[in-house]
């Protein structure tokens, strides 16, 4: 239950990194290395750059939101409205003011700015790893024997990060949750 939050796992991901740290050292040469640097740099600038251009686009188009909101409910309260409906029976029933529900509110911006911005942020993060990856890839696979040192590394790093689960699971007994 301890692995429950991300917080509490940090020495399995010390453990991780030291295992990817030793397959890098020994399973790839110093350029295969270069290649991997340069790639996840790559993805970081791109995930980067399409982040802050994701949140600019979503607080302008909460601005222009936020405009168009207060034009609209100035030609609203502008306008004439009827005051009360007349029926055919002749009863009358007064119609109620909403123009104040209309009104936009610190609130309503608060909550246009912040979803917009989160909005933009979250979709040109993805799309900017995206691209990150895409340029990453490309990067390393335009050498086809360092890529096959790459994906060799990366095979023996999972088949042991398996293996020390394997050998967790074993050691924990019978009783335990595996969940």
């Amino acid at each position: 239950m301890t692995d429950a939050l991300a917080i509490l796992r940090q020495n399995r991901s010390d453990e991780l990194a030291r295992l990817a740290d030793d397959h890098i050292q020994h399973d790839l040469q110093p350029n295969d290395r270069d290649k991997l640097k340069a790639a996840a740099a790559s993805v970081s600038l791109w995930t980067t750059v399409g982040s802050a251009v994701g949140v600019s686009l979503g607080l302008l188009a909460a601005i222009r939101l936020r405009s168009t909101r207060k034009a609209f409910f100035s030609a609203i309260r502008a306008q004439e409205r009827p005051t009360k409906v007349v029926f055919e029976d002749g009863r009358t029933e007064s119609i109620p003011d909403l123009t104040p529900l209309l009104k936009p509110t610190t609130l309503g911006d608060f909550a246009t700015y912040f979803f917009a911005s989160a909005g933009g942020l979250l979709l040109g993060g993805e799309l900017g790893f995206a691209g990150g990856a895409a340029s990453g890839g490309r990067t390393i696979s335009s050498d086809p024997e360092s890529k096959k040192r790459i994906e060799t590394a990366f095979r023996r790093f999972r088949s042991d990060v398996l293996r020390k689960q394997a050998d967790a699971l074993d050691k924990a007994g019978e009783g335990s949750e595996l969940l």
